[in-house]
């Protein structure tokens, strides 16, 4: 027998069953029933996609609403006090919002120790975080790697206040002399120059920049290695039988498959850098001149600042000088977000 005879056969048995088992059904009322049956199953299932649909909808627009509030909130509150101002809000270093009739404020100062610290802290984080991910998706063992990650995964639930005193108190002194050492040989270099501030006590901008790189360490670490994880295998084989080496490998195709997924999670960092508070009040001492581009400056960040004025928030006008203040944290926090979505193109990968 050949294998279309076969094939026949097998069709014909089928076809017989079929129509025993249709004859066996008996008359026709029995589909009429199913397909009633399949209908109110239809139209139930379009209503609970409408309600669904509702929910996510009103949940979404919850954030936004709120997110719109806020700002809305910020600048009311901020106004009065900065049509109250004596001084240019955005060009001057002075803060002095003790006489309500007389408010001195402007943001530079807090502007330049926020961006410097935050920027100088994803310089370190960011080659450091992506070298860990890569070591524990290419070349740990599983058991290591599940280890690593684990024990990486909870320096994010250390609080901040530990990561600050341990910055003042440990930290600080230790990189006093790799201070020094920088400053008084790449002193030429605008970073390494003299700031407003003594490095003795370790109480600066190089000091809290690195508290602040180890504190979005995980942050980075944890999107990165999701992403590198998730590059195809079939990719990785297909460079491996051109003949690449594991390094080849990698930087052909983890990388660029893992992208936007670094980016999205260095930006995510970088808002968390640019907010934090606790830390970045224990570690840096105060400064009594403007500050510069060192990182041998000491100073405010916009949160350190609102934190340390806490007692002031007596009076509509000196608080509003420190919501305005917010404010502008609010507007950066957001561009930075906002850049790292348009950069990673709205998704994780690819």
């Amino acid at each position: 027998m050949t294998v279309h005879e076969s094939v026949d056969r097998h069709a014909d048995r089928s076809t017989g069953q079929s129509g025993d088992l249709s004859g066996s059904t008996g008359s026709e009322p029995a589909p009429e029933k199913g397909a009633k049956s399949d209908l109110l199953a239809g139209r139930s299932s379009r209503g609970a996609d409408a309600v669904f649909r509702s929910a996510t909808v009103a949940a979404g627009g919850v954030i936004v609403a709120l997110i719109a509030l806020i700002a809305i909130v910020l600048v009311m509150q901020a106004a009065p006090s900065l049509m109250a101002n004596n001084v240019n809000f955005f060009t001057s270093s002075e803060w002095n919002t003790t006489n309500p009739d007389d408010l001195r404020f402007g943001i530079l100062d807090m502007f330049r120790v926020t961006v410097l610290s935050s920027i100088f802290a994803l310089v370190l984080a960011v080659p450091v975080s992506i070298g860990i991910a890569t070591f524990l998706v290419q070349y740990a063992p599983p058991r290591l790697s599940r280890s690593l990650s684990a024990l990486i995964d909870l320096l994010a639930a250390v609080p901040s206040i530990i990561y600050g005193m341990w910055g003042l108190i440990v930290l600080g002194p230790w990189l006093v002399p790799l201070s020094e050492w920088l400053n008084r040989n790449l002193g030429w270099i605008f970073l390494f120059g003299d700031g407003n501030v003594s490095i003795a006590g370790g109480g600066t901008i190089f000091t809290a920049g690195v508290v602040l790189a180890i504190m979005i360490l995980p942050i980075i670490t944890s999107m990165s290695r999701e992403t590198i994880r998730q590059t195809p295998s079939l990719h990785q084989e297909a460079a491996l039988a051109l003949g690449a080496t594991k390094w080849e490998k990698i930087r052909m195709t983890c990388f660029p498959y893992a992208k936007s997924g670094m980016i999205a999670g260095s930006m995510l960092a970088l808002g968390r850098a640019l907010g934090e508070t606790v830390a970045v009040l224990i570690i840096l001492r105060a400064a009594s001149a403007p500050g510069t581009l060192s990182l041998f400056d000491g100073g405010f960040t916009f949160a350190s600042k609102i934190a340390s004025g806490a007692a002031e928030f007596n009076h509509p006008l000196p608080t509003g000088a420190y919501i305005a203040a917010g404010l502008v944290l609010f507007i950066l926090t957001f561009f930075v977000n906002l850049i790292a979505r348009s950069v990673s193109g709205g998704k994780v990968n690819g």
